[in-house]
């Protein structure tokens, strides 16, 4: 009996300290960055990364018909599929982690 009291006080000491990681692990309300005001992260200058570069505007003129995309993406599934009956042909580690020949990354 006395050995099924010290296991349960040893498992409540061991869940008291889990919360009490926990609770101190987690995120409160007042330090979240959600509860900054908007304007109070637009002013605030750049701490470690650098600023986006400003990304330049897409011109639709110059842009691939759909069909050859459409295309692209159909010789891209024929060659996965085939590389994929290729391998349960004959499982292989060398096929497993070998590229295809499409030119779409995976």
């Amino acid at each position: 009996m006395e050995m099924l009291l010290m296991g349960a006080c040893l498992s409540l000491l061991g869940l008291a300290v889990t919360a009490l990681a926990f609770n101190t692990a987690a995120p409160h309300t007042e330090e979240s960055p959600a509860a900054e005001p908007e304007t109070a992260r637009a002013e605030a200058p750049a701490r470690f990364f650098a600023d986006s570069p400003a990304m330049p505007a897409v011109t639709f003129s110059a842009s691939v018909p759909i069909e050859a995309l459409l295309l692209q993406i159909e010789n891209h599934v024929r060659l996965e599929h085939a590389a994929a009956e290729s391998f349960l042909a004959a499982p292989n580690r060398t096929l497993l982690h070998s590229r295809t020949m499409s030119q779409l990354v995976n």
